[in-house]
């Protein structure tokens, strides 16, 4: 394992693809400690050290930019404007013909989709940032924390300094995606992702430190050997597919011979990755979002429906709440899955190069077996979604911990996922110089 490491740095070209990624991602860690324009720091840090609690509405966008939403800095945004873009886009080629027929077009006409994804990134940033500010001058970006800097964060409310702050974490999210993109291209790994994961590892050292100075160093231990057993697992079912075997007919064309040769589609039990606990947390959202915008003047009594929604849908503890959550996270995993793999396209694509699963017929019958097949892979991968979305929540109930639970949810299945991407991306381009790779 040392040997393998030390060759890769011993390796010039992937020494610089790496030294590049940690640069950049160094630098997207300064960025995310840089306040915007008229942003009091002073009040910003009082309140973070007073444990304020930011609103449920924020956590998911503070995870994925690495507590730089309450930091208000120029880079408060993060990667999230591009993630939902990126899945906007993507949905949009089931009720968009134009955008489906793009992606069929290969290289020229997923650059469009790309270049559209950058459009539309900007655009959501110019939202997100306006939403981000108002809520802070509005006070209630740290919730109901009794701290009187809590309510002032900003130092100027006229409408200049408001625009300049728009544009200024706006241009954030344009230069992380620039970012990332740089990433991609001259150094190791997809840099998106690679953000992404540099963002929630940059949570894990305070919260977990957070349970140590709550609950003791005992307890501390017992939640560390366990997150190294849900990582273990996650890592196993991640790795986990489903084999369909294909055989490719032998064809002559002139004198040569193509085909003949066995292959099979790989079906993994989680397909969707990390979108449906995303979508089922923001879907989650919006009831207390709805509550919110409802509440009465101070002295009066709200609705009965109001305090419904606020005692079972603000609260990650509450058995209702986990219960909603997950049956959504397993709908959600059967619509994602569904939009993504075509069963039709894969046979008729199977069909159309001589390909055939063995004793299933050729066309209509195949797609009919592939659909059996996921549909059935797909419950599994479901249900695993489900439950390990549900330790943040299950930790915060049992030993207080902070809904971002790093050893759960949507941060456990990024990790995961990045890092072994990752690590194959590094021990594929050794192999290719040593004939050795960095795993065996």
């Amino acid at each position: 394992m040392f040997r393998a490491v030390a060759r890769i740095f011993r390796t010039p070209d992937l020494r610089r693809k790496i030294g590049f990624t940690l640069g950049i991602v160094a630098l997207f860690r300064l960025g995310s400690f840089v306040p915007a324009p008229f942003v009091d720091y002073g009040n910003v840090q009082s309140c973070l050290s007073g444990n304020a609690n930011t609103s449920g509405l924020y956590e998911l966008v503070n995870l994925f930019s690495g507590g730089a939403l309450l930091q208000l800095s120029v880079f408060a945004l993060g990667i999230m404007p591009y993630i939902t873009a990126s899945i906007i886009v993507q949905l949009l080629r089931v009720v968009i013909p134009h955008f489906e027929s793009l992606y069929k077009e290969g290289q020229s006409g997923q650059a469009k989709l790309t270049q559209y994804t950058r459009y539309l990134t900007i655009a959501l940033g110019v939202l997100q940032s306006t939403t981000l500010i108002t809520v802070a001058r509005s006070g209630a970006l740290f919730g109901s924390t009794g701290v009187a800097e809590c309510t002032q964060l900003i130092t100027d409310s006229s409408w200049y300094a408001i625009l300049l702050m728009v544009i200024t974490m706006t241009a954030g999210t344009g230069l992380i995606m620039w970012m990332g993109e740089l990433i991609t291209e001259r150094g190791i790994g997809n840099g998106m992702s690679l953000l992404i994961f540099t963002s929630i590892a940059a949570t894990f050292p305070s919260s977990l430190w957070a349970i140590q100075v709550s609950e003791g160093f005992d307890l501390f231990l017992i939640v560390i050997a366990i997150g190294l057993l849900i990582m273990a697992a996650v890592v196993f079912v991640e790795q986990s597919q489903r084999r369909i075997p294909v055989q490719y007919a032998k064809r002559m064309v002139g004198r040569r011979t193509y085909g003949g040769n066995n292959t099979y589609i790989p079906i993994k039990v989680n397909m969707a990755g990390v979108v449906p606990v995303i979508f089922a947390s923001s879907l989650l959202y919006l009831p207390a979002l709805i509550a919110q915008f409802n509440q009465p003047p101070a002295g009066q009594v709200p609705a009965d429906w109001v305090v419904w929604i606020t005692d079972n849908f603000t609260s990650g503890d509450n058995p209702l709440y986990m219960a909603v959550y997950f049956l959504l996270i397993v709908g959600f995993t059967y619509f994602y899955v569904a939009i993504t793999f075509n069963p039709e396209e894969v046979a008729d694509n199977m069909k159309k190069y001589g390909g055939f699963i063995p004793g299933i017929r050729a066309g209509r019958p195949t797609a009919e077996y592939l659909d059996y097949v996921l549909t059935r892979v797909t419950l599994p991968g479901s249900l695993y979604l489900g439950i390990v979305a549900l330790i943040p929540l299950i930790a915060l109930a049992t030993v207080g911990a902070n809904q971002n639970f790093p050893f759960g949810g949507a941060s456990i299945l990024i990790i995961v996922g990045v890092g072994l991407e990752t690590v194959k991306q590094i021990d594929s381009q050794l192999q290719q110089r040593h004939y050795e790779g960095l795993l065996r």
